[in-house]
């Protein structure tokens, strides 16, 4: 490289321009050579190639000295590339022959009073192509947008070396075929940021030429992420978020995080590849420099949130940060791949690792708060229990992001208490859903059904405990069955449990009711003497109406469940019972007391069993338990016959 950071002298513009590079007004050249010192200059021998690089600084000298800054104030306001786009190329492939002079004499002419020309000349060229590309930056922000930029790549991070003029014309030419009129501009505004790039680069101004770049984009950088509410948050600030307030700042993280990795910092990083495609190091150095303190922030807030409160209705906030993180990691590992972004990596890494790990906290916290509920509230009529709609509707919530959850479950070994039932509750899975979501959350179900269980003993009725667990399995299956836990666990679990639902309410039935079966004699269509059958009606009644009163009060909340227990009790019992009462009421047609005696008739059972599992009170009930008119017409009719 010929000349190393070459500083210049202070410009006396006043646009935004010279305000811009103020700081630099005392810099003085320092090129990467030095002329030899000597008492007198002979003029070297002349030779048909410095006669021709001599030829090219003179050619040189007159374009460049008619775009000098210096030379009128026509220069000063007015831009070479976006006025005439031709003699921009020109300006730029004088200088590149420039270059090739000066290389060539600093070779071989070493004493050539031209080089010291050559030297103030490239002076002159590269404070223009300074001014140049601080122009182009700032006054095209719209053709450089960087959804502009995401969506108009087609010249990606072509290479053009000096011979290669015409391939990126044809490329050009190409690119306008099938663009926009906004997309061709912002094209051509590229190919010239990357002229002069690779100029200034070329010539040993890469520094300056990246000063200016850094500061215009990061700008634009900074600005997007203001608008879409990314700031440098800070800890004690999250920490002191309501719920709420916390909610919102995510959502607009979760919009942010997107717009930002696929447009603001993949644009980037496409204009970065394409202008500073002569150097890896510039490239890189460029790229990090304006996107280090925007991508840091972006990538910091979820960790902030991770090690704030571990609430368990935070556990879904951190899940949908997880979520935006695994979706755009091949795009984030795409974009920063490069040695000169691994801080931004360890800062992305660092919140997925700090949100799997707190969401894991979480969950061993809600199992173990399952496990610890000491409560011994009963609750009325066997109904369902409040934990178990919460830890239900939890746990169905979870099941909404079973891929995220998957991943987090797979990083950490299985609790003890799973490991040991494993095998049991592999069985209730089908082979297809046995990934470390179905088993979680079909085991946090299990922790469920054991409290449960133990609820359930509360109840000093053994019938009314099987009814408080056919109602909250009731209840669990539904809610596996209408969410995406059907999909987690299977037909096969469903089907499992189901059966175990069937099965308390058999019991419900065979418990609650066996002193009611068992008053009525076992052969019904037999006559019994006046006396027992007289026994028989006293102890069927009193029997029937301890059942009614105590199960008027119960309840079966599926509807289903309810009419099928219902219909089992009264195919079981109402037949019994007709055929004892046609076979038995006209011994007692003598007695005066007939109607105390024989209170229910056959319909009447009916009736009454209409009324259970409501979950109604006594005093609520349709039906007293005196004969009712139907009742002493039934008699009467019997008794006619």
């Amino acid at each position: 490289m010929l000349l190393e950071n070459s500083k210049t002298s202070s410009f006396q513009s006043k646009s935004a321009w010279s305000s811009f590079f103020s700081s630099s007004s005392s810099k003085t050249l320092s090129p990467s050579y030095s002329l030899p010192t000597f008492v007198s200059l002979s003029p070297p021998k002349q030779t048909f190639s410095l006669s021709m690089m001599e030829e090219n600084i003179d050619n040189a000298q007159t374009i460049i000295n008619k775009w000098n800054l210096n030379s009128s104030s026509y220069t000063k306001v007015t831009s070479l590339f976006q006025t005439n786009r031709k003699e921009g190329k020109e300006f730029i492939k004088s200088v590149k022959e420039l270059r090739r002079a000066m290389n060539y004499l600093l070779a071989e002419y070493a004493t050539s009073t031209k080089l010291v020309l050559a030297q103030q000349l490239m002076q002159i060229a590269m404070k223009r192509l300074e001014r140049e590309l601080y122009n182009i930056l700032s006054e095209n922000r719209d053709q450089l947008d960087h959804e502009s930029i995401s969506s108009n790549s087609s010249l990606g991070s072509s290479n053009f070396g000096d011979d290669d003029e015409a391939r990126a014309e044809e490329e050009l030419e190409i690119v306008d075929e099938s663009t926009t009129e906004m997309g061709r501009v912002s094209v051509q505004v590229m190919s010239d940021l990357k002229s002069i790039a690779d100029c200034m680069i070329g010539c040993g101004y890469g520094k300056e030429c990246v000063k200016i770049y850094k500061v215009i984009r990061k700008s634009m950088i900074d600005e997007a992420l203001y608008r879409l509410g990314i700031e440098r948050f800070r800890s004690s600030y999250i920490h002191k978020m309501s719920f709420e307030d916390c909610n919102e700042t995510i959502k607009k993280w979760l919009k942010a995080m997107k717009i930002a990795v696929k447009t603001l910092f993949n644009g980037e990083r496409i204009l970065c590849d394409h202008m500073f495609s002569a150097s890896d190091t510039i490239r890189e150095s460029s790229f990090y420099g304006v996107v280090k303190e925007g991508a840091v922030n972006l990538f910091r807030l979820p960790e902030l949130v991770a090690k704030s409160k571990k609430s368990q209705e935070r556990i879904f906030q951190l899940i949908e940060l997880y979520e935006a993180f695994s979706d755009m990691w091949p795009e984030i590992d795409l974009i920063f791949n490069s040695q000169s972004t691994s801080s931004i990596m360890s800062q992305a890494l660092s919140s997925t690792l700090k949100l799997r790990d707190s969401i894991h906290s979480i969950l061993s916290n809600f199992e173990s708060s399952i496990q610890k509920d000491s409560s011994k509230t009963v609750i009325p009529g066997g109904g369902i229990h409040p934990m178990t709609i919460s830890v239900m509707d939890y746990i169905s919530s979870l099941a909404d992001h079973s891929g995220a959850l998957c991943d987090v479950l797979t990083n950490y070994p299985r609790s003890p208490s799973l490991t040991k039932l494993q095998e049991s509750l592999l069985e209730s899975l089908s082979s297809s859903e046995q990934d470390e979501a179905s088993i979680h959350l079909a085991w946090l179900i299990l922790v469920l059904l054991c409290k449960l269980d133990c609820k359930a003993e509360l109840h000093k009725d053994v019938s009314l405990s099987y009814l408080f667990l056919a109602n909250n399995l009731q209840f669990i299956v539904d809610k596996v069955h209408t969410s995406s836990l059907k999909f987690l666990l299977g037909e096969d679990w469903i089907s499992k449990h189901m059966r175990m639902v069937h099965l308390y309410a058999s019991h419900i039935e065979s418990m609650a009711w066996t002193n009611v079966f068992s008053s009525l004699p076992d052969n019904e269509s037999s006559p019994l003497s006046s006396d027992m059958a007289k026994e028989t009606f006293r102890r069927f009644n009193v029997a029937f109406e301890e059942a009614y009163k105590k199960q008027i009060s119960w309840i079966v909340q599926d509807t289903k469940m309810r009419e099928e227990l219902k219909i089992s009790i009264s195919n079981k019992l109402v037949p019994k019972y007709r055929e004892f009462y046609e076979a038995n009421l006209t011994l007692l047609s003598e007695e005066s007391n007939l109607e105390l005696l024989v209170k229910f008739s056959p319909d009447d059972l009916g009736n009454y069993l209409s009324d259970l599992f409501h979950g109604t009170s006594t005093s609520e009930g349709s039906h007293s338990f005196s004969s009712s008119p139907s009742s002493l017409l039934a008699l009467q009719r019997c008794l006619s016959v």
